[in-house]
C-alpha cells in the first residue's frame, strides 16, 4: 500500500541529519561494555520459539495504514502498530506482510522466515547489504510493544554493523530521490521508503542482554524485536579501501558480507586489501577508469578476474 499523496515529504532540522546514536542498540553485539551475556540455548529451538511469537503479534496487531491511504494534514509517515481488540476491526499485519528466508550465520542449515512490512518502497537509490545509511527509526519489543531504541532525527549506519534482521530488512526498501535544503535550515527528503522488519532473537542479539550507557538493560536475552524506518539516503562503501564496493566483494552473491574469504585467511574479502592472497593489494589488479568506473582485468582469460586469481 502506497501514500496517494505523490508529494511526501519529511523535513528535519539541517543540524540534526546526522548526529551519532546515544544508545545505537540497532548494531551488531560485540561483546563490549554495553552487554550481558546468558547461558547459550539451541539455536534451532529457539528459532522455533521466534517463529511462534513473532506469527501471534502479525496476528493480533495491525498498523495505520489508513493514514497511509489518506495522510492527514502533518501526518509524519511513521508507522504506528497497536493491538487488535473487539472494538476496532483492522487488517492484522500477517496479511500485510512479506516474507523472506534469511539464513542463520552461525549455524548450517538453519533458516528463519522474516517479515517485513513494505508501506513504501522509496523511489531512489537502492539500499544494499553493505551501505551506510541515513535513517530514522524506533525499535520495539515484541512481547510488550514497548520502545527500547529511536532516533526521530536522521542517523547514519553502516549495515555492516547492525544486526543482522535489521540488515536483511532494510535491503528490501529503496532511499528517497533526494533532499532539499530549506531557507529556514531545514532538510525537506522526498519519496523515501517507509517499513517495518520484524526479527526474530537468532537474527538479532540472541542471548545477549543490550544495555544502555548507564548500564540500564534495554532488552531481555532472546527477544523477539521490530523495526519501524524511514530510509533517506543510502551511500556505497569500500570498507578495505581497495577500489573495489563492498557489494561487489560479495562473490557468491548470498547477501551476506561475511562469508565471501576468497584467499582463506579468515578476512571477508570486503575487509581483506588482498583478496586472493598473491602478495599483490587488490587496489593494484583493478583499474580506475577516467570517468571514476572500475574494471576488473582477467589476465589469463580464465573467466575470474586477476584481484581474485592468485595464479594470473
Amino acid at each position: 500500500m502506497r501514500p496517494q499523496n505523490k508529494e511526501m515529504k519529511k523535513t528535519y532540522f539541517l543540524g540534526l541529519l546526522v548526529v551519532a546514536l546515544v544508545i545505537a542498540s540497532c548494531k551488531k553485539d560485540d561483546g563490549g561494555p554495553n552487554s550481558i551475556s546468558v547461558p547459550l540455548l539451541d539455536r534451532a529451538d529457539e528459532a522455533e520459539n521466534a517463529e511462534e511469537d513473532i506469527v501471534e503479534f502479525l496476528e493480533t496487531h495491525y498498523y495505520n495504514y489508513d493514514e497511509f491511504a489518506n495522510p492527514p494534514e502533518g501526518f509524519d509517515y511513521r508507522i504506528r502498530i497497536k493491538p487488535i481488540n473487539s472494538l476496532t476491526h483492522r487488517i492484522p499485519l500477517i496479511n500485510q506482510v512479506s516474507i523472506k528466508e534469511v539464513p542463520d550465520r552461525l549455524e548450517d542449515n538453519l533458516t528463519y522466515n522474516l517479515y517485513f512490512l513494505n508501506v513504501v518502497q522509496g523511489e531512489g537509490d537502492p539500499v544494499l547489504h553493505p551501505d551506510q545509511v541515513t535513517v530514522s527509526y524506533a525499535g520495539f519489543d515484541v512481547m510488550n510493544n514497548e520502545v527500547f531504541d529511536s532516533s526521530i532525527s536522521p542517523v547514519d549506519f553502516d549495515l555492516t554493523q547492525v544486526v543482522n534482521g535489521f540488515q536483511d530488512g532494510l535491503v528490501e526498501f529503496n532511499a528517497s530521490t533526494g533532499f532539499e535544503i530549506k531557507p529556514d535550515g531545514t532538510v525537506e527528503f522526498q519519496q523515501f521508503g517507509v517499513g517495518a522488519v520484524f526479527i526474530p532473537s537468532g537474527l538479532g542479539y540472541f542471548e545477549t542482554e543490550p544495555r544502555d550507557i548507564n548500564n540500564v538493560k534495554l532488552l531481555d536475552a532472546y527477544s523477539q524485536i521490530y523495526f519501524t524506518f524511514q530510509v533517506y539516503l543510502t551511500e556505497e562503501l569500500d570498507h578495505d579501501n581497495d577500489l573495489v564496493p563492498s557489494a561487489v566483494e560479495d562473490v557468491n552473491g548470498n547477501g551476506i558480507e561475511e562469508d565471501d574469504d576468497t584467499d582463506g585467511d579468515e578476512s571477508p574479502n570486503y575487509f581483506d586489501v588482498d583478496d586472493d592472497g598473491d602478495g599483490i593489494f587488490t587496489r593494484e589488479e583493478v583499474v580506475v577508469e577516467s570517468d571514476g568506473s572500475i574494471t576488473y582485468p582477467d589476465t589469463d582469460g580464465d573467466g575470474i578476474p586477476d584481484y581474485l586469481d592468485p595464479d594470473n
